[in-house]
């Protein structure tokens, strides 16, 4: 029998341009601390070797520091690792590849860069792999598989990183065309795939690993290896996927509907919060004090999750008599409110946009002008938009810039008791793994 490591798309180096320095740095480092989980797995499995299929490095670029500590993480298992040039690692004539041989190719690592067979296993095992030297290829780089010769006793194993023809539930981004039935002509015992992030079994004997630690809001099971076992030349692989990743990517759509507790219930129910990264869709409708409320709320989470997103275009103001007999006004003010009121409640009313959000700043400053209300000074406004949208996309750093140190807003400086019907959150366990959608790379 033979059992081996299947993994792709590391993508070391990826730069994570969305997030602030600390955060950055963490999910890089991260990845350096998935690679070695992955290693010490295949060393306790007691796997023959390790098939790399593509884009270990997020490009060519990458820092030699980068590559060191690659190298280092990938030293908890001793046996033989077999490393293919992807899409984002093209193997050319100046590459993360020639690099790492000026630094000193360990004896373990193989790189495989040429379309010839190589031998594992004691001749047990050959793996044929379709390297690429270049971002795209037009041409199926895999088709000199069906011509290889191998001995007849070893498993033969393709190693391939592209987009599997008419197979894919959404079309890969490399554009590195694969016969989606390459595994029957070319006598494969398995195929291991690399650029789709995903999880994913194409054929009886033929798998995209995915990627180990996922870099995007998943709808496709990143955050996996796949460890697999074959008796013999012919007979049918055992595929397990096993969960590694260190950082958990969750998205979730929230209605509010006149309330915003919903949103802890949600929230509440996901694990590992300190590990976690959210983008939260919110619709439905609020009133004034309720929008008071979701900052709180917002604030309140954003704090306890690695990163929190909030994309808040499809939730309305819906002042009510309530709100707007909180803004205890007279005269022309009041009937300035009025007609503000009427222009944001009218979806043909070109300005309701801006009425809306002129509603909102009247309703809090006021708020926080009443002798009985602690001070709480309005969040950074949403940015408008035509159409009506008065929402956007804010991320948990925006949030935290408001004094909406929900603590700082009480005179006693106690947390919002706003929270209490949520779940208390796990308790983080970075050793544990998890599953705009994730697909090729």
């Amino acid at each position: 029998m033979i059992r081996f490591l299947h993994t792709a798309d590391w993508q070391i180096g990826k730069p994570f341009g969305g997030f602030d320095a600390e955060k950055r740095g963490e999910l890089k480092g991260k990845r350096f601390e998935t690679v070695g989980r992955l290693a010490r797995l295949a060393s306790e499995r007691q796997c023959d070797a390790v098939l790399v299929a593509g884009d270990a490095f997020d490009d060519n670029t990458v820092s030699d520091r980068e590559i060191r500590r690659t190298l280092e993480a990938m030293a908890a298992f001793a046996g033989p690792w077999v490393m293919l040039p992807g899409n984002h690692d093209a193997a050319l004539s100046v590459s993360v590849w020639s690099r790492l041989r000026r630094l000193g190719l360990p004896g373990n690592v193989i790189v495989a860069d040429a379309p010839e067979p190589i031998l594992l296993a004691g001749g047990r095992m050959v793996v044929l792999p379709a390297p690429l030297v270049r971002r795209h290829e037009g041409a199926d780089l895999t088709a000199w598989f069906d011509r290889a010769e191998t001995p007849g006793a070893a498993i033969r194993v393709g190693l391939a990183h592209g987009s599997v023809a008419n197979r894919l539930p959404e079309k890969a981004e490399s554009g590195n065309p694969i016969a989606d039935d390459r595994a029957d002509r070319a006598r494969l015992d398995y195929l291991a795939l690399g650029d789709w992030h995903g999880f994913l079994e194409i054929a009886p004997r033929t798998f995209y690993s995915g990627t180990p630690e996922p870099d995007r809001y998943p709808a496709n099971r990143p955050g996996h290896v796949a460890i697999v076992e074959i008796d013999a030349p012919g007979a049918r692989p055992r595929v397990e996927a096993v969960a590694v990743a260190g950082f958990a990517w969750a998205s979730r759509a929230v209605s509010l509907l006149g309330d915003a507790a919903e949103l802890d219930d949600v929230l509440g129910a996901i694990e590992r919060p300190g590990q976690t990264l959210v983008n939260v869709s919110l619709s439905g409708s609020l009133p004034l004090r309720g929008r008071v409320d979701l900052d709180d709320r917002l604030a309140f989470w954003g704090a306890r999750f690695f990163d929190l997103r909030v994309n808040d275009a499809g939730l309305v103001d819906a002042p009510d008599e309530e709100d707007l007999d909180r803004i205890d006004v007279a005269g022309f003010v009041r009937t300035a409110i009025d007609r503000l009121r009427r222009k944001a409640a009218d979806p043909a009313d070109p300005e309701r946009a801006a009425a809306a959000l002129a509603l909102r700043i009247a309703y809090v400053e006021h708020v926080r002008l009443a002798p009985a209300a602690p001070a709480r000074p309005l969040a950074a406004p949403p940015a408008t938009g035509s159409g009506g949208e008065t929402g956007g996309t804010r991320s948990s750093a925006a949030q935290d810039a408001p004094a909406t140190d929900a603590a700082a807003s009480r005179p006693d400086g106690a947390a919002p008791d706003f929270s209490s019907a949520a779940p208390e959150p796990a308790p983080e366990d970075p050793g544990a793994g998890m599953a705009a959608p994730a697909g090729a790379g």
